[in-house]
């Protein structure tokens, strides 16, 4: 398949019940890139056990802002799982806020530099923000050969679930953007 093939920059990816057991089970993935050379993206609904105050004492920051202090870092795929990565809504003006930020078409901004968390430690950068540990990542053609295995299906994001639903709701909600009732998915293949 050339380049002219599906592009899900700022999909979710959602993952079938068949996935059981599999570290992507139950997850909903942001993808913040996708070319012909593969993908990447964030997991959006796997808390760990470390707070944000955490992760900022531990590079030494202190974290202000009481809306962000107490929320979880998350499980944003098994590659480089000792880097943050911060996904946040997009800064108004021409963009170039930080170092290292990539701008998803259409979607949001990931930043992998620590003048993010700086501003957020002294109270001001992006209002909305999920934090990860570590990234999901294929390789070229990767992707697509799961897709075409039914390993995820895909649909337009919506900032809304990644900010404002509560963790455990996210994988119904991005199901129901399909207008998918979670219920419906058998976990059986479909093999009659």
């Amino acid at each position: 398949m050339s380049s002219g093939g599906i592009n899900l920059t700022n999909h979710f990816l959602i993952a079938m019940p068949g996935m059981a057991g599999d570290t992507f089970a139950g997850t909903v993935i942001y993808l913040c890139e996708h070319t012909e050379k593969g993908a990447l993206g964030l997991v959006i609904n796997k808390p760990i056990d470390i707070k944000l105050k955490n992760l900022f004492e531990k590079v030494e920051l202190t974290l202000d802002r009481d809306d962000l202090a107490e929320a979880p870092v998350y499980f944003g795929g098994p590659v480089q799982t000792e880097r943050g990565f911060v996904l946040h809504e997009k800064l108004d003006g021409d963009g170039g806020h930080y170092n290292s930020s990539l701008q998803i078409p259409g979607g949001l901004e990931m930043t992998t530099s620590k003048d993010v968390l700086e501003a957020l430690s002294n109270g001001a950068g992006p209002k909305k923000v999920l934090v990860t540990l570590g990234y999901s990542g294929w390789g070229a053609g990767q992707l697509e050969d799961e897709m075409k295995r039914n390993s995820w299906i895909n649909v337009s994001a919506q900032p809304e679930i990644i900010f404002d639903t509560p963790v455990e709701q996210r994988y119904d909600k991005a199901l129901s953007l399909l207008g998918i009732d979670p219920r419906m998915l058998s976990q059986e293949a479909g093999h009659a």
